[in-house]
């Protein structure tokens, strides 16, 4: 088992990054809102597929707790109900945490995949608890911080259900990136342990304080692209999706500082390149560092001058999560040579 947990830890990185993934997707498709509830979908633990199924109609038979839409109301079942000819309020509470009304089976089923997802990672995280309890008589940190990154995810489930239930609030949404950036972090520190680490690293003091202030940046300029999307959500619920172009109409203060901080982050990146070839510093990670820079740029460039083409916005997301995970690996090279 200790010489697989290495490979598990991996497992659980693609894991977390599949989540990042299909939360983009989520978001890129404006499905935030797919489903209503949480952790089950319309009072389904597999997602309705037809709005007929989530229709008042006479004489059927309703579960306890499932939603349905009437009169571009929902409701929810107070118990097992089997309609009648008239609808029976008494039999059904208004669902109120939300004015979410509407039934789209893509939207539905693009959250759910994303729940799935995030539902098969913590079965890995489960496994990686397991695996590292083998480790606790010769080095405690391996367990513990196991330990943490499930408890973070249990934090990340919790706070998923809070998204919803709070209409997709922005400041929700920043925690809960944020809070999966940690666990990546946790995670990058469990590999850098467990891996043996047979190349030498040089250490370089200008280069390992930029590295700190990138990982900073990163984490800052992710965050505040949490807050720039929520406001093209909001633009999109008021246009509509087939009139993209309107999305960063009139964009807020974060927006340009989103956009502009793009240039300080480029620069930092850029310097940790240079030092890292004039001083022979052999890291490899500076350059897929680079290039997500590099993709980062471009993706958002698209978004804003060419209305947000097809999959430049998980792109943009995902790419911006793999770059702080390298740069925070990074990090963690450069700090062991000290």
């Amino acid at each position: 088992m200790k010489k697989r947990f290495p490979k598990i830890v991996q497992y659980a990185i693609i894991s977390l990054y599949l989540i990042f993934l299909a939360g983009a997707i989520v978001r890129m498709t404006g499905s935030g809102m797919g489903c209503p509830d949480w952790p089950k979908c319309f009072g389904y633990y597999i997602p309705p597929t037809s709005e007929d199924q989530i229709t008042w109609k006479p004489n059927t038979e309703f579960k306890k707790g499932f939603i349905i839409i009437k009169d571009e109301v929902l409701f929810v079942a107070e118990k097992d109900v089997k309609t009648s000819i008239e609808f029976n309020a008494k039999n059904w509470k208004e669902y109120t945490k939300h004015d979410y009304n509407k039934f789209n089976k893509f939207h539905t089923w693009t959250e759910y995949i994303n729940r799935l997802v995030s539902v098969l990672a913590g079965f890995v995280f489960l496994f990686l608890i397991y695996a590292s309890t083998k480790f606790w008589s010769e080095n405690k940190t391996i367990p513990l911080l196991s330990f943490g990154a499930f408890l973070l995810m249990l934090f990340e489930a919790w706070l998923g259900k809070t998204v919803v239930d709070t209409n997709l609030t922005p400041e929700i949404i920043t925690i809960h990136m944020v809070v999966g950036l940690i666990i990546i972090g946790i995670l990058l520190k469990l590999k850098f342990i467990v891996t043996d680490h047979k190349k030498i690293f040089r250490y370089n003091s200008l280069f390992n304080k930029l590295l700190i202030i990138s990982v900073i940046f990163s984490l800052v300029q992710i965050a505040m692209g949490t807050q720039v999307r929520q406001f093209i959500d909001e633009q999109v619920k008021q246009f509509g999706f087939e009139n993209k172009n309107y999305s960063l109409m009139n964009p807020s203060f974060k927006f340009y500082f989103h956009r502009s901080f793009t240039i300080a982050i480029v620069l930092v990146n850029f310097g940790l390149f240079y030092i890292n070839q004039i001083k022979n510093l052999g890291y490899k990670l500076v350059n897929w560092i680079v290039f997500l820079i590099f993709l980062e740029t471009i993706t958002g460039i698209l978004m804003y001058y060419a209305e947000f083409p097809i999959g430049t916005q998980a792109i943009h997301l995902l790419s911006g999560a793999l770059l702080f995970g390298l740069q925070f690996y990074l990090w963690l090279q450069n700090r062991s040579a000290k």
